[in-house]
Parts: structure tokens; sequence; C-alpha cells
């Protein structure tokens, strides 16, 4: 048994901000600078316990944009039902700790691209967090992008940085538009987004002349479901559709792996080679933390990407994959919370 804690980083409660009734940002001052990598759209997993003692790890996104020198900043929604929300949302207070593994996620502009023509941006609600990010980000960097939001809340009231997506807009009139989308609006089109309004939408920002527009969604399940659903038999490709999910699932497995036999599974990470035996039903990160082999995760579930890593050799078979695209899985990518080795040992490196 390897006995290893958890690194993580304590970041320090520098603001609190009231953005509506129900959502406060949260601006946070890392232990020292440069020391935790963040790009815009990406996620903070904090630890927290629950009431049993137990370690349980939450994601919020980051809605500032680091790369334009911008402080580290969170939004979170209050959810009734939600233990740490409320619990960040009615307690938490300038000066307070929190304690996370780092930044995460796949939700961001290309990498090592060029920029496309057009971003198309979905939120819902809270979905703003790193979609406002993303958005401020793509607009300073590229002098060349057009980007369209279509933004969906209850009322005006309650829509997380109205004024600031306003202010943005009317600096970059040219290349920012947005649809407000209220559910008390006087007019019935402008209330939510169905098939019918977003079909119109597609036409009325002649997406359909810009073939390499990236989508990017973020918002309730079916929301996002059946926005992929038209853009996918609009002809869009998967590849061009980014998704951030909030709400994770535990996944039911319904699939078993095509190789059950005991594998190796050899490790590097974080200047280590640690090496260990894995074996179905338990997957990679099952079997790590069974062993107190600290690898970083957070939601368990092929959801958020946390557990990423990459296969130098051997192969990783997953029984549910809902971040990595196919370009990334052929670079070698693979999730160990839903990953089982097949067909022989297998190389991981965490980078």
């Amino acid at each position: 048994m390897i006995e290893e804690r958890d690194p993580f980083f304590s970041f320090r409660i520098q603001e609190v901000i009231q953005e509506t009734p129900d959502t406060k940002s949260f601006v946070l001052t890392p232990p020292a600078a440069g020391s935790v990598l963040c790009l815009s759209g990406q996620f903070l997993t904090f630890l927290f316990r629950n009431r049993k003692g137990e370690e349980v790890r939450r994601n919020y996104s980051v809605s500032s944009s680091p790369e334009l020198g911008d402080p580290i900043r969170i939004t979170v929604k209050r959810i009734p039902n939600g233990e740490f929300s409320r619990q960040l949302f009615d307690h938490a207070q300038p000066g307070d700790i929190l304690k996370t593994i780092g930044a995460s996620g796949f939700f961001t502009l290309p990498q090592g691209k060029e920029m496309p023509a057009s971003l198309f941006f979905f939120a819902a609600g809270s979905g703003i967090a790193p979609v406002f990010s993303l958005i401020k980000t793509a607009l300073h960097q590229d002098p060349l992008v057009k980007i369209v939001l279509i933004y969906s809340n209850p009322s005006e009231s309650h829509t997380i940085f109205y004024q600031d997506l306003k202010s943005l807009q009317q600096a970059y009139p040219d290349r920012f538009q947005i649809e407000f989308l209220f559910s008390d609006a006087v007019r019935i089109r402008n209330r939510r987004l169905g098939i019918d309004l977003l079909e119109k939408l597609l036409l009325q920002y002649q997406v359909y002349q810009n073939p390499g527009t990236l989508f990017y969604l973020c918002g309730p399940f079916e929301y996002m479901r059946m926005i992929t659903i038209v853009l996918r038999n609009q002809g869009f490709p998967a590849a061009n559709i980014r998704k951030e999910i909030f709400e994770i699932h535990p996944p039911v497995q319904k699939t078993v792996p095509p190789d059950q036999d005991r594998h190796t599974i050899h490790l590097l990470l974080r200047d280590q080679e640690i090496s260990f035996d894995t074996q179905y039903p338990e997957t990679i990160l099952q079997t790590a933390k069974r062993l107190h082999i600290s690898l970083p995760y957070s939601c368990e579930a092929g959801q958020c990407g946390t557990c990423a890593a990459t296969c130098l050799s051997g192969r990783v078979w997953m029984f549910k994959n809902e971040v990595l695209l196919e370009e990334e899985m052929a670079q070698g990518r693979v999730l160990t919370c839903t990953g089982f080795a097949v067909w022989g040992d297998v190389t991981i490196k965490y980078f």
C-alpha cells in the first residue's frame, strides 16, 4: 500500500460579489503568483468535508479571464439541495480558505490552433460562468473573431453578468451579439429556447456560412441535449460542439471491457514512477484510490475530465466518455475514472 496525501492548493477568498439574488462570485488569491495554471473556461476542483467528515470534491467554473491578467474568480449559484453551494453562498467570507487540487477541463478555446472565424455560445443560468470567461478572452485576444451568445434566464434580475455582457457588446458592436431569453418576457418568442427558435437563430446569424464555427454549450442536461440534436441534424460535426456538464450523474455501467484479466499500470505522476495491478470490475482510478495513490479526479463519471491522462503505451478502454474529442483520444488521452487496461500492461502519464 502506498501512502500519499492528495496535493492541494490553499486559496484565500479576497472578495465576495453579489451577482444576483441567488448567485455570488468569489475572487480568489492563490498561494503564490503563477502557482496555479488556469485557462479561461476551466474549473477548479475544491475539497470539502461532508457531515460525516468524508472528503467530497466539487467543481466550480472560473468566470474570469486569467490569460488577460484577471484574478481567479468562481461564480456559484445557490442550489436549494446543494450542500456545498449553500455553504459557500451563505457562509463564505473574505479571508476564508478554500482548498483545491487545481484547474482542469476541456471547455476551452482552441489551443495551439488558429481561432475559427466565429464562435457561437449557448448558456442557461449559471452556465454563463465559463462562457463569460471564454467570450471575454476571445474578444480581447483575436481582433477578427465574431461571437454570438444565446443566454436563457428566468428574468433580467436573475441574469448573471447582465451589465458586464452589455458592456462587452457595446465595446465590440461589430463582433459580439447577444440574444437574451427571459422566461418572463412579454413576447412568447423570447421566452425559451426551443427547436423552432434555435433553427431561426442559426439562420439569423448566418451560421451556415461559417462551417468551421465552434459551438459552446453550458446549461441543464435537457437544454444541451436539444441543442446538440439540432446542430447534429443540421450537419455540424460533433467535434465542433463543446459542452460543459454541471449536473453529474453516477454512471450505470452497462458494458464490460473486452478483456477482464489482471494487468499492470505503470504510472508517471509528479516525478514519480508507480506500478500497481488492476483488474475488472475496478477502474484504474478505483484501484489507485484503494491503494491510497492520489490521482486527480472529481466526478468519477466520465463527465468532467479532471482525471484525464495520456496513455503512452498499451490500451485503455473506457465505458463512458463525455469530454474527450476523437482527436484527443487519437493522441492517447484517456479517462482513468471509467478506464480499464485491456490486452496488456499500460503506461500512463499525468502532465
